[in-house]
Formats: C-alpha cells, sequence, structure tokens
C-alpha cells in the first residue's frame, strides 16, 4: 500500500507544477489516502484548481477542503456587483438559456439555483461565477430537468464508460430506475469516479445520478 507520507510528497509535487498556484500557500495532509487541504488562495478559482489537481493524483481517496479564499484590502468587491457579474457572464454565453438561473450572493458565497436541461450547462455556470473576482465560494442548486421524454439507454450508458481508456468497467454495476442512475463497484481512484459519472451525466434522459463508487487500490 502507499504510505501517507508517499502520497502527501506526490499531491505536493503535482500542486508544484501547476502554474496557477502557489505551493507554498497550502497545506497537504494524509490520512489512509483522505487528502486534506489547509491554507489560502486569492481567489476561488484557485482554490477549485487545487481540489482537481489533487483529485487526479493516483491513490487520493477522498478530499477534505480546508482552504480559505483571501483577498487583499483593495480587492474587495460588494455582493451586489459580484450578483451583477455573474449575471451579466450568464448572459453572455450561448450555453446558458436567458433567465434559467437565479444568483443569490451572501458575503461573497454565490449561490445558483433554477433548472437546465444538461449538465454541461450546469458545469459551465459553476465555472464561470467561481472564476470572478470576489466570489468566496459557491453552492450549485441547479437541477437537470431535460425536455426529453426518452428511456435512459442503460447499454449506451455501459459502452460509454467501457470506451473510456482511464476505467476499468468490469468492476461497475449500473441500476437504472426512471430518470436516475446508480453506480456501484470499485474504481481505483477518485479520478475515475468523478469520470464515470461525468459520463453518466451526459446520458439523454438522467435527472439524478448516485454515484456509490468506491475508491479502492490494488497492492
Amino acid at each position: 500500500m502507499r504510505t501517507n507520507i508517499d502520497l502527501q510528497s506526490r499531491v505536493q509535487n503535482a500542486l508544484q507544477w501547476e502554474p496557477l498556484l502557489n505551493k507554498e500557500e497550502i497545506g497537504v495532509s494524509v490520512d489512509d489516502g483522505i487528502v486534506t487541504l489547509t491554507g489560502f488562495t486569492d481567489s476561488y478559482a484557485k482554490k477549485l484548481k487545487a481540489e482537481e489537481t489533487t483529485k487526479n493524483v493516483l491513490g487520493v481517496k477522498a478530499i477534505v477542503e480546508k482552504m480559505e479564499v483571501k483577498f487583499g484590502m483593495n480587492n474587495t468587491i460588494s455582493d451586489t456587483q459580484i450578483a451583477h457579474e455573474v449575471v451579466n457572464a450568464f448572459q453572455w454565453n450561448w450555453e446558458i438559456p436567458n433567465d434559467a438561473i437565479k444568483v443569490k450572493v451572501e458575503n461573497g458565497w454565490v449561490t445558483l439555483e433554477g433548472n437546465l436541461e444538461w449538465n454541461y450547462q450546469r458545469e459551465t455556470a459553476n465555472k464561470i461565477a467561481g472564476s470572478l473576482l470576489g466570489v468566496h465560494g459557491l453552492t450549485n442548486k441547479i437541477s437537470i430537468k431535460t425536455e426529453l421524454h426518452d428511456e435512459i439507454e442503460k447499454k449506451a450508458i455501459e459502452e460509454a464508460i467501457a470506451s473510456n481508456w482511464a476505467i476499468n468497467s468490469d468492476e461497475i454495476t449500473i441500476t437504472v430506475l426512471d430518470k436516475k442512475v446508480t453506480l456501484s463497484g470499485i474504481v481505483h481512484s477518485l479520478y475515475q469516479k468523478h469520470q464515470a459519472e461525468k459520463i453518466v451525466w451526459s446520458t439523454p434522459g438522467v435527472w439524478f445520478v448516485e454515484n456509490n463508487l468506491e475508491v479502492g487500490f490494488e497492492n
């Protein structure tokens, strides 16, 4: 089994090679594959990048995120300004339908609500809002309510996951119930777990995904 010190070193190295991040500002501790990130960044986008970079390191089972977003005294932006920036950014993006998303900002924390047809639209909204200056954090409550009434094709999901080189589909079980897809079984990295879920969300007709995949490793 990979030791805590080995995994800590590999996470720190991954963060060091990410040009957006300053490794000296981020603390990394590891306990049985669970990585805790501490410290601070000067933007929410950098905080997300630290999480994403850590997630992609082989051996990471889960991430406990305790990083803070801190801005300089001259970079303080009001909630009203942040709300206007988010709304305007959505209006200029062709992937997001006009007026489909409601935005709330409180103490720099953005909450998104509403209904969209596709998960990629929800991810786009998340990325846009999280990248804006002044945002301390983000809660995405957007629901996927597609207008398609076709039944979810389980076989199509199985084939899509099997075609992904990074995932061993033999250890994944897919269950479909109405508009909900449940994933269970074993994957070998947190990255694979998220990739499998991303594939499911790309399937027409999916409203809900329950990801019960466990991260396990070969000795």
